[in-house]
């Protein structure tokens, strides 16, 4: 087997080598573009901890009402299994915050408005039985905003995230007080 002129040339081979690499590294960013321009943005409560990372700087762990499914929204879903994909059914309360209303296997059955995730336990406790991880648990911020994040109470702040008709979701922006307190839009 002979190889084309091209691929003789040691500079043709490296540059396709760092073609495919910078293809595999854009594939992320390329999903979760096309999941901020197709979603719709929803805004969820949280219930925030402050932690820190060594390489990226401070970021707020963002604890989700919606993590917590209570047991009238997951009665009708059957017998859940640790690591499942479910798909949670949000609906706006009175104050325009989305609330978890149901679990179904598939999208079709979890009613307009779902966010896909994965269970994380199932329980039978007096506030939830299932608890559900949905991937957008870590919100970063510029050093020592962090600790701001933590001082205030849970329920001035919140998460608005861009849903994908299909589920999938992306943190955007905190809110505080209903205000934009810092985006992450620009990845």
């Amino acid at each position: 087997m002979t190889r084309g002129p091209l691929l003789r040339s040691p500079w043709a081979r490296w540059g396709l080598l760092a073609v495919i690499q910078l293809g595999l590294i854009a594939v992320p960013f390329a999903d979760r573009l096309e999941v901020q321009m197709t979603g719709e943005e929803i805004p969820l409560a949280t219930r925030p901890v402050d932690p820190r990372d060594l390489l990226r700087g401070d970021y707020v762990v963002i604890n989700l009402d919606i993590r917590q499914i209570p047991e009238a929204a997951a009665a009708s879903f059957g017998k859940p299994v640790a690591g499942e994909t479910v798909f949670v059914g949000l609906r706006a309360d009175a104050d325009g915050v989305y609330r978890a209303v149901s679990v179904a296997k598939t999208r079709d059955l979890a009613g307009e408005t779902a966010i896909k995730g994965t269970i994380t336990s199932v329980a039978s406790t007096p506030d939830a039985v299932l608890t559900v991880d949905y991937g957008i648990d870590a919100f970063y911020l510029a050093e020592g905003k962090g600790k701001e994040i933590e001082r205030l109470d849970a329920s001035r702040v919140q998460l608005v995230v861009s849903l994908a008709p299909d589920g999938r979701s992306v943190p955007l922006r905190l809110l505080i007080d209903g205000k934009p307190f810092k985006s992450d839009a620009a990845f």
